[in-house]
């Protein structure tokens, strides 16, 4: 039975602490610790490891994978124009990923002792650390786990020539977010562009946590009605 006077200690791993929150796990993971200094994890080394991702592994892994896929669906027949087309698709397809994924999954509320610690292995981690700048971008081997369903989908779905172009556009959109997402963390934009994805993305994370769920564009946000109002209160409870 969980404790309601669980205190987390911050000085020991974390994982497998959160979850004895219970109830109380929303609340806390919503209240940020600014530092750049991340918590540890795991007390095993090795799976504290595989926590840990620096920024520039994500394009180092996946830019060449898109190119493959974008090249075989060119040898199954599509003309390059056709490629680019299906590249297009791909990426329009990711943005609304994107948004669903954080507004559905990443911000799914949980109770349960599993619940929790999925979650905050998931993102939670992230709306309570950050500035944590090796726990910002997606460790390339879970991607590699959730490409799987993502990529059976779009076969089924499309022709064996267009598919694997059509996941390039996905998988490249994917690489955008994450970079993007980085750079909005940690990098100082001189822009206006830059300036105001940085200034919407902070706003989800620090005034309105139920509202901004798009990471390189603001669209869905604005379909679907999330879009922070500029007091940072959301449209949606």
């Amino acid at each position: 039975m969980v404790s309601k006077s669980f205190t987390v200690d911050l000085n020991k791993p974390l994982v497998f602490q959160v979850g004895h929150l219970g109830e109380a796990y929303d609340e806390w993971v919503h209240q940020p610790i600014v530092s750049k200094e991340g918590p540890r994890f795991f007390a095993n080394d090795t799976c504290e490891l595989f926590t840990r991702t620096v920024w520039w592994v994500i394009p180092l892994i996946w830019l060449p994978v898109v190119c493959w896929l974008v090249t075989t669906s060119v040898q199954l027949g599509l003309t390059p124009s056709q490629a680019a087309l299906a590249v297009v698709g791909g990426i329009f397809i990711w943005t609304l990923m994107e948004y669903s994924l954080h507004r559905f999954l990443f911000h799914m509320k949980t109770t349960s002792y599993w619940g929790n610690t999925l979650h905050y292995l998931l993102h939670g981690c992230h709306h309570k650390h950050p500035m944590d700048g090796l726990r910002l971008v997606f460790p390339p081997v879970a991607t590699a786990i959730l490409c799987v369903p993502f990529w059976t989908i779009v076969r089924l779905l499309t022709t064996p020539a267009t598919a694997p172009a059509l996941f390039g556009g996905i998988l490249l959109g994917y690489v955008t977010y994450d970079v993007t997402h980085y750079y909005l963390h940690h990098g100082k934009p001189s822009k206006r562009l830059t300036q105001s994805l940085k200034k919407y993305h902070l706003s989800h994370h620090f005034r309105a946590q139920t509202t901004g769920f798009g990471i390189t564009s603001s669209l869905w946000d604005r379909v679907f009605g999330t879009f922070p109002s500029k007091n940072g209160a959301g449209r949606i409870s």
